[in-house]
């Protein structure tokens, strides 16, 4: 018999909600999981996975298989005999910057009642400072205890994060709750870090703030290598080896984009300017990458030789080949997906555009419809790319680094590639008969001598 303080809930089987569930019953627990959107729910009931995540299948497979691991649609089935109940709701982003928290409002309303004496609520979601005390208030129980316990899941790598995390924060007033929390981990080996709520919720949006920090300084990087004439790679390549950098997120591209970098960066914004502070190097990031795009836009005009200024019908009569949709590889994510910025842009400037990525092959969901607005995905990368003027790589699939480009350059109309992700060996392509341009590699043409621009 399991009991209750052994006996776990997660409200929400989103991206987070539904790798935490599976990973708490990989770790030996009972979980239970609410989700209220029907079509979710019955995808999961009947075995199948809403989501694109490494690992996440099987291992909810095996969880459902031993009996660890159900779902249900009222959260308050799950939460009325579980000792912990998780709270793992969506945050949207407010016209301000500002994170909503009415879901998680929602969610900590619905299970209120049915909590059993001496249950911890613990906040996963990604929520403002002060958080932990709006849940205590919802909750209005005296007998509960609340804990942030905030996640660092990458999507595409979010099952590898959660079971070999570089730490665990837990933030709580309660002593007693936070080390009940920080039990559920012991058989994970790494630090354990317990503090205030507060500080909790800061680290959260402090790391997520200062990794789009290093990326868009790797994008601002890779512009003056190509103003200079260095080579991007190398010049990150030698900072990352300094240890107090590293080379993580030092990679350049189409700049950052998915479901929490846009966002929490904008609410770390918010949140400071709620507090008297004017957080401008954070504002000064978020900027940058607006920028990063367009000079990516810019990269494609110059390929085939239309003017960037003045967007109208600038790119009229000129078919692009996307390649790629998602915000990055290994998920099938496109929320605030620079290549869909990208190229819908393009769309706005007359351009006419045929992508193609590896999750969006069939019919669309309602959802990836929505993000894709005028973009109509193509079935096969042969689709997409036959009769291009311009192939645009934007997003990082193996698929897109290891293509034939000699089975390429007879496909297209044109013999121009533009590379936002430094895939592919730009002498390869250049021999080719492409010309080729990147994200800040210098500039050399089939004889390898540098261009003059």
């Amino acid at each position: 018999p399991t009991s209750p303080r052994s006996q776990l809930a997660v409200i929400g089987a989103g991206y987070v909600g539904l790798t935490v569930a599976a990973c708490l019953a990989r770790l030996g627990y009972t979980v239970t999981c609410a989700e209220n959107n029907p079509h979710r729910l019955t995808l999961l009931q009947d075995g199948d996975l809403p989501i694109v995540e490494d690992g996440l299948d099987t291992l909810v497979d095996d969880a459902v298989s031993a009996g660890r691991l159900r779902f249900v649609a009222a959260a308050e089935h799950a939460a009325e005999h579980a000792g912990i109940v998780f709270l793992c709701v969506e945050t949207p982003q407010n016209a301000d910057g500002s994170a909503d928290l009415s879901y998680v409002r929602a969610a900590a309303r619905e299970v209120a009642p049915h909590l059993r004496p001496g249950a911890v609520v613990v906040n996963k979601s990604t929520v403002p400072v002060g958080s932990a005390a709006v849940i205590e208030a919802v909750l209005a129980r005296d007998d509960v205890s609340v804990v942030s316990n905030p996640e660092f899941l990458r999507e595409g790598r979010a099952v590898a994060d959660f079971l070999h995390p570089d730490r665990i924060v837990i933030g709580s007033d309660d002593d007693r709750a936070a080390r009940r929390v920080a039990a559920l981990y012991e058989t994970i080996d790494t630090e354990v870090l317990i503090t205030d709520p507060a500080s909790a919720e800061t680290i959260k949006y402090a790391a997520n703030g200062f990794l789009v920090m290093k990326i868009s300084f790797a994008n601002s990087v890779a512009a003056m290598c190509e103003a200079v004439g260095a080579d991007v790679n190398d010049v990150v390549a030698g900072i990352g080896l300094d240890h107090r950098i590293g080379p993580e997120f030092m990679r350049p591209g189409p700049g950052w984009g998915g479901s929490c970098f846009p966002k929490d960066s904008r609410a770390l914004v918010s949140i400071a300017a709620q507090r008297g502070y004017d957080f401008s190097l954070m504002r000064g990031v978020i900027e940058e990458n607006d920028r990063q795009r367009e000079r990516m836009v810019a990269k494609v005009c110059a390929a085939v030789g239309r003017s960037d200024l003045g967007g109208g019908a600038a790119l009229d009569g000129v078919r692009v080949a996307g390649l790629g949709l998602t915000f990055k590889a290994g998920t099938d994510d496109l929320r605030e997906s620079p290549a869909v910025a990208i190229l819908t842009e393009l769309i706005d400037r007359g351009a006419s555009v045929a992508a193609y990525d590896p999750t969006t092959t069939g019919d669309l969901t309602e959802v990836q419809a929505r993000h894709l607005g005028a973009i109509q995905p193509s079935a096969t990368l042969d689709e997409a790319v036959a009769d291009a003027d311009v192939v645009v790589l934007l997003t990082e699939w193996q698929a897109f680094a290891e293509v034939d480009l000699g089975w390429l350059a007879e496909r297209v109309r044109a013999r121009h590639i533009v590379d936002m992700r430094n895939l592919l060996d730009p002498a390869a392509a250049r021999r080719a008969g492409f010309s080729y341009d990147g994200v800040g590699r210098r500039k050399l043409n089939s004889l390898g001598l540098l261009l003059n621009d």
